[in-house]
C-alpha cells in the first residue's frame, strides 16, 4: 500500500466519521492519541447538538486537494485541503453546510503498510491576537469612536473595485440581502479586492457587512473607526476594529457613527446580516467572529466564516476543536439604518 492510498483511506473514514459524528471509524487508520482525544470530544457534542436540533444526517460528500507533501527518512507529510459538504435533514428539510479543512498530515511506515501518526489543523479559529485590547485601551489607541473626521473617506478604489460607491455623509439603510449574497459568494475564497490575512475571520465580517451598504468611519487612526483603504506603498490601511475580533465586538455597539448595532440576549434574536463573537476561554477577549447568512428550521443562526472557512454551520460552534466548556458569545444587532 502507497502512502497515497493511505492518506486517501483516512479521507474517506474522517468523511464517514463527521457524517455520523462517531470516531470509530478512525480507530484502524489513526494513531495519533491527541487527536483522537480531541476528535472523541467534538463528536460527543455534536452527537447531543444533533439531537437537540433534530437532525438526521444524510451523507457527506468530501473533495481533496494535496496542496505540499515533503518525503523524508521518517515518512511524509502533506498538506491537504478538504472541502467537506454536509447533507442533512431537519423540519422535513433537506440542508446542508459546507466547511474547508485544512491539515497537516504525516504519515510513516509500519512494515508494508502506512499509518497517519501525527494531524495538526493548519489553520485555528483562536485568534493570534495582533494587539490585545487591554494594551490598546491602557495605551489609549483604542476608543470605540475617537476622532471623527468630517470629511470623506479616501478609499483606495483600485483595490476595492467594485465592493463599494463612494460614502456620503448621510443616513444609510443596511441591505440584508447583500451583505448575506457577498457572504455566500467569498465564503470558502478571498476577494482579491482585500487584503488576505492569515487569520481572516474578522476581516471577512466586515466585507459582508460593507458589501450591505454599512458606511465606513475613516478617522485615519487603527485604533478608531470602522475603515479600511488597501495598501499605500508596503503600508497596510485599516482600522483595528476591520480586522482584530475583539475591536470589531467592542466597537460596533459603542459606535454613533457609521457601523453600529446592539448587543441582544440570545442567538435567536439575530437573524440574516448579523454577527457572533466567540471568547472562547471565558476570559473576555474574543478571538473569533462569524456573519449570520441563514437561518435553520427552529430559527435558529446558521453562520459563514473564514479562516476555517464555513458556509451555513451552526451558531454555537460546538464542533469546533476551539470550543472549551467555558466558551461565551456576544450576540451583535446590526442597526438597519445608520449614520453615514
Amino acid at each position: 500500500m502507497s502512502w497515497k492510498t493511505a492518506l486517501y483511506d483516512y479521507l474517506h473514514a474522517r468523511n464517514t466519521a463527521e457524517t455520523e459524528a462517531s470516531a470509530g471509524v478512525l480507530a484502524n487508520v489513526v494513531e495519533d492519541e491527541e487527536f483522537s482525544r480531541e476528535t472523541d470530544a467534538r463528536y460527543n457534542r455534536l452527537t447531543e447538538s444533533r439531537k437537540e436540533r433534530g437532525i438526521k444526517a444524510l451523507r457527506g460528500e468530501m473533495r481533496l486537494k494535496l496542496q505540499h507533501v515533503h518525503e523524508h527518512e521518517e515518512g511524509v507529510t502533506a498538506d491537504v485541503e478538504c472541502q467537506r459538504q454536509f447533507f442533512y435533514e431537519q423540519g422535513g428539510r433537506e440542508r446542508n453546510e459546507g466547511i474547508v479543512i485544512r491539515e497537516r498530515v504525516g504519515l510513516i511506515r509500519r512494515g508494508t503498510r502506512w499509518k497517519i501518526a501525527r494531524i495538526s489543523a493548519r489553520e485555528s479559529e483562536r485568534e493570534k491576537t495582533r494587539q490585545p485590547y487591554s494594551w490598546l485601551a491602557e495605551e489609549g489607541i483604542y476608543t470605540p469612536e475617537g476622532e471623527i473626521s468630517s470629511s470623506q473617506p479616501y478609499l483606495n478604489y483600485s483595490i476595492l473595485n467594485h465592493v463599494g460607491t463612494y460614502p456620503e455623509t448621510r443616513k444609510k439603510l443596511y441591505d440584508r440581502g447583500k451583505a448575506v449574497k457577498y457572504a455566500d459568494t467569498w465564503w470558502n475564497r478571498y476577494n482579491p479586492a482585500f487584503i488576505e490575512f492569515e487569520v481572516d475571520c474578522t476581516s471577512y465580517v466586515s466585507q459582508c457587512l460593507f458589501a450591505g451598504g454599512t458606511p465606513m468611519n475613516y478617522t485615519g487612526k487603527r485604533g478608531a473607526g470602522w475603515w479600511y483603504a488597501g495598501k499605500q506603498g508596503s503600508r497596510e490601511l485599516w482600522s483595528y476594529s476591520w480586522a482584530v475580533a475583539q475591536a470589531l465586538q467592542l466597537h460596533v455597539p459603542a459606535s454613533r457613527r457609521g457601523l453600529s448595532g446592539t448587543l441582544v440576549s440570545s442567538a435567536a434574536e439575530l437573524r440574516p446580516g448579523d454577527f457572533i463573537s466567540y471568547d472562547w476561554d471565558g476570559d473576555g477577549r474574543f478571538q473569533h467572529n462569524t456573519f449570520v447568512t441563514a437561518l435553520d428550521a427552529s430559527g435558529m443562526p446558521l453562520v459563514n466564516a473564514h479562516t476555517v472557512s464555513s458556509k451555513h454551520r451552526y451558531w454555537d460552534y460546538k464542533d469546533s476543536y476551539a470550543w472549551t466548556d467555558k466558551t461565551r458569545y456576544a450576540f451583535v444587532r446590526v442597526s438597519d439604518e445608520m449614520d453615514g
